[in-house]
């Protein structure tokens, strides 16, 4: 038994070494590649379509990401330069008692994230193995796809690096197949001139608005894996291309399989592997769908159990692992209900973390002015932040008025141009004016030469 847990991830929450960095520019972009080209995005991408034409589509796709992917990159960028990772990273700008409240919504979001994936990568295995064998029980594949995120996210960040490397070439080999398919037996001009709906739930605005949100959904996740990133160039144009490139192709293909689906009369479903099988590929769909979610769920997971750990430092890693994977795999068990609310749950999670994002960025690059103490962060050492040992009031007021104001213009009044943009700004603009009223600007630690404010002891 002691051997078996020798060989499990021992990852902590304590700062990573810059000469234990393994991720260079290839491994990074390979990750977020991976973490991007799966089926959610896919399914965000047959939304737009017939609602807004296929080139208003792809503008919004192209254009979304390009923008959303900026304060992606700038996140996972103070995780390289700290080697923190993301909710504890939080604790700078929340305190060490106030970053509790990200932390654990971070944790119930990702868990709900992996449910509905599992879910679809389940479907996928299903439809592969009934498609080789008549065999079909989706709760079974469902519950050994979960088992095979688990295996792998045990050993750590190793292991995550490992799979999404082989995952990403794959991905692309796989995707360049079905566009290929697609492109040589539909009339690409067909596609260009369908007609979009008279009456259309979603705008050209409101689609770029989702993909720009799709991106935040990332910023609770990204330092965990950049942290690992040798250097802040390779960590921040391998996440900001592999995130690009992947929104292209998943959000892409998912906008031009509904094209085609609905040109050809088929019945629209949330499941492109059933409109691709009509095309005579629906099982090398299943494996592209299947191989994605995997490494997206286990990026999932490894995330959760660092958020987890923020709050519980002393758990470890392996056994919050299994803990939490568990609970994955029961939720994944509720199936269908889970696709119920499908795009209200992406939209949530733009809801709850683009103002604590906005608080992080301003936090870091204008009021401590791109400066964090990693251990004293970490664990309190020192202790000379004012704020860090228990709640920083402006960054939780922040952020819960930010909340409210994206919550209220999402659901209760929709903004015709979207408001994920406007809820960044704003939480960062009253966080930073905060800070500022109340004379924190410019807090750093003892060890930086500059010190604008001297702390008590």
């Amino acid at each position: 038994m002691s051997q078996l847990t020798e060989r499990l991830g021992h990852d902590t929450i304590s700062p990573t070494p810059k000469d234990k960095r393994s991720m260079n520019f290839f491994s990074t972009f390979a990750l977020w590649l991976a973490a991007n080209v799966v089926i959610t995005s896919v399914m965000t991408g047959m939304m737009f379509v017939p609602d807004i034409s296929i080139e208003k589509a792809m503008l919004a796709i192209l254009i979304g990401s390009a923008i959303g992917a900026i304060p992606l990159a700038l996140t996972g960028n103070i995780g390289t330069r700290t080697g923190l990772p993301t909710m504890v990273m939080t604790r700078a700008a929340f305190g060490q008692k106030g970053a509790i409240l990200p932390a654990l919504v971070n944790t119930i979001v990702l868990i709900g994230w992996s449910w509905i994936q599992a879910y679809m990568a389940g479907l996928s295995l299903n439809y592969a193995i009934s498609y080789t064998t008549g065999y079909s029980n989706i709760n079974l594949f469902v519950i050994l796809t979960e088992i095979l995120v688990v295996a792998i996210t045990i050993y750590g960040h190793r292991g995550v690096e490992s799979i999404e490397k082989w995952v990403s070439v794959a991905m692309l080999i796989l995707s360049a197949l079905v566009f290929y398919k697609l492109f040589t037996t539909y009339s690409v001009s067909s596609l260009i001139e369908l007609k979009a709906s008279e009456n259309p739930a979603i705008s050209g605005i409101i689609a770029f608005d989702i993909v720009v949100a799709t991106a935040f959904s990332w910023m609770s996740s990204v330092c965990d894996f950049n942290r690992h990133s040798k250097s802040e160039k390779s960590g921040m144009l391998g996440t900001y291309l592999g995130y690009i490139v992947a929104s292209l192709i998943a959000m892409g293909l998912g906008a031009v399989v509904s094209g085609f689906s609905i040109l050809n009369n088929m019945e629209q479903t949330y499941d492109p592997t059933v409109l691709l099988s009509a095309y005579g590929f629906g099982f090398i769909a299943s494996i592209v769908v299947f191989f994605s979610v995997l490494s997206t769920n286990v990026m999932a997971l490894y995330s959760a159990t660092m958020s987890f750990m923020n709050v519980f430092p002393k758990s470890g890693f392996w056994k919050p692992v299994l803990a939490l994977g568990i609970v994955c795999t029961l939720g994944a068990l509720l199936k269908e209900a889970l696709m119920v609310n499908f795009f209200n749950f992406i939209l949530l999670i733009a809801t709850l973390f683009i103002p604590v994002f906005a608080i992080v960025l301003v936090d870091y690059f204008l009021v401590k002015k791109a400066y964090y103490d990693a251990e004293d962060v970490a664990f309190d050492h020192k202790g000379l932040y004012r704020y860090q040992r228990g709640v920083n009031i402006v960054a939780v007021v922040t952020y819960v008025a930010g909340a409210l104001f994206a919550y209220y213009f999402t659901y209760v009044h929709p903004l015709s141009i979207g408001a994920t943009i406007l809820t960044f700004v704003l939480s960062g603009g009253c966080y930073f004016g905060l800070m500022a009223a109340t004379k924190q600007l410019g807090i750093k630690t003892a060890s930086n030469e500059e010190i604008d404010v001297k702390l008590e002891a």
